[in-house]
């Protein structure tokens, strides 16, 4: 979540999509962008989110564009919007234009973490590998300040700490195919990781693991089912006794959609230290927790989608608060066992888990963006 949050929507209304191709998607948020003015922003991201799905780059710009035009109204966080005008201009072959943009955006000296981590996420996704590297650490320069201390406490208690952690994570993983020399910020990237990483069957891949330039290359390449290899791979090293019996859903991660996250943080504002209050970070939240699941060998992973109503049945039934995670554990787990889950990962050429009616590697499963 960038340091200048997009509106947390907890006074948003309850959108209905009716529309389900990503041309009709667009257009209909656009459509309630103009009835919901207090959430426009947010809408028209989306909208242009859901142009570039469906194959309009240009269409997306013009939003962006509209979006960072103070007479047009502007928005909150302009940084951020331009990094992902950035990334579809890329998309849209104007490589040069997109350049140019990101030598403007350089030159403001941003101190949005997750805005320098989208424009580095880009040069990355495009092969860039050393001006990634370059961008991912002036990044956290610019972040935290110059001379300030980087350590995993700092990082964390930086107000925007997902987009500072991805910006460290990011750099360890490009410096790793550089075959770049471990330095004391990759250091911190490995404690950060270690710290936010769950320990499933006792072991925590390593960044330098994970971030093998041959694994990564064969991940691009086979995308979700080299998730699943992975995943096979590492669970027939595990003793018999401690892993699921097969077929079982071992582990349930919840995702809330727009409408119902809203409710959940008005209700329960505490919620908030658990998942933000963005709801697009919420979604990059539960994605990277999959994946990091995955990567320590958790087999029979699964996403459920969490409503507030069902929540609170759960804890009338079977005890505790909505606040208490282990309650929203409780509710996960039970979600699988009803069946009521979505295996994880889905193809890749499937509709993505959260509902937005794109394809998993152009979603939540697009590498550039998690």
């Amino acid at each position: 979540m960038a340091s200048k949050r997009r509106t947390s929507g907890r006074n948003k209304p309850r959108y209905t999509r009716h529309l389900s191709t990503p041309a009709q998607t667009a257009a209909e948020y656009e459509g309630l962008a103009e009835e919901y003015p207090e959430d426009r922003e947010e809408l028209l991201r989306e909208a242009a989110d859901a142009w570039r799905s469906a194959g309009e780059p240009d269409r997306a710009l013009a939003i962006y564009e509209r979006l960072l035009d103070p007479e047009s109204g502007g928005c909150q966080e302009p940084d951020v919007v331009d990094a992902w005008r950035i990334d579809t201009l890329w998309e849209a072959g104007r490589q040069e234009e997109a350049r140019t943009a990101a030598a403007s955006f350089r030159s403001r000296h941003p101190r949005d973490a997750t805005a320098w981590s989208l424009v580095a996420g880009t040069f990355e996704h495009v092969g860039e590998t050393a001006t990634a590297a370059e961008w991912y650490t002036t990044g956290v320069i610019h972040a935290l300040g110059a001379g300030a201390a980087v350590t995993a406490d700092v990082v964390e208690d930086f107000p925007d700490s997902f987009g500072l952690q991805e910006l460290l994570i990011g750099r360890h993983r490009v410096r790793r195919g550089l075959g770049e020399a471990h330095d004391d910020w990759d250091d911190v990237a490995d404690e950060l990781h270690a710290r936010r990483a769950s320990p499933v069957l006792g072991r925590v891949r390593p960044l330098d693991e994970l971030h093998d330039p041959l694994r990564l290359k064969r991940m691009a390449e086979a995308g979700p089912d080299a998730l699943w290899a992975e995943k096979e791979e590492l669970a027939a090293a595990v003793d018999e006794e401690e892993r699921a019996p097969r077929g079982a859903l071992r582990t349930c991660v919840l995702f809330w959609p727009p409408e119902e996250f809203a409710q959940l943080l008005e209700r329960w504002p505490t919620v908030g230290d658990a998942y933000g209050d963005d709801h697009t970070g919420h979604l990059r939240q539960v994605e990277h927790t999959l994946r990091e699941l995955s990567d320590q060998g958790a087999t029979h992973l699964a996403v459920a989608r969490a409503t507030v109503g069902g929540l609170v049945a759960h804890v009338e039934e079977k005890g505790g608060a909505p606040d208490m995670p282990s309650a929203r554990s409780g509710y996960a787990a039970e979600l699988a066992r009803k069946g009521e889950a979505l295996d994880w990962p889905p193809a890749r050429n499937g509709p993505c888990w959260c509902g937005s009616a794109r394809k998993y590697k152009k979603c939540c499963g697009n590498p550039a963006i998690g």
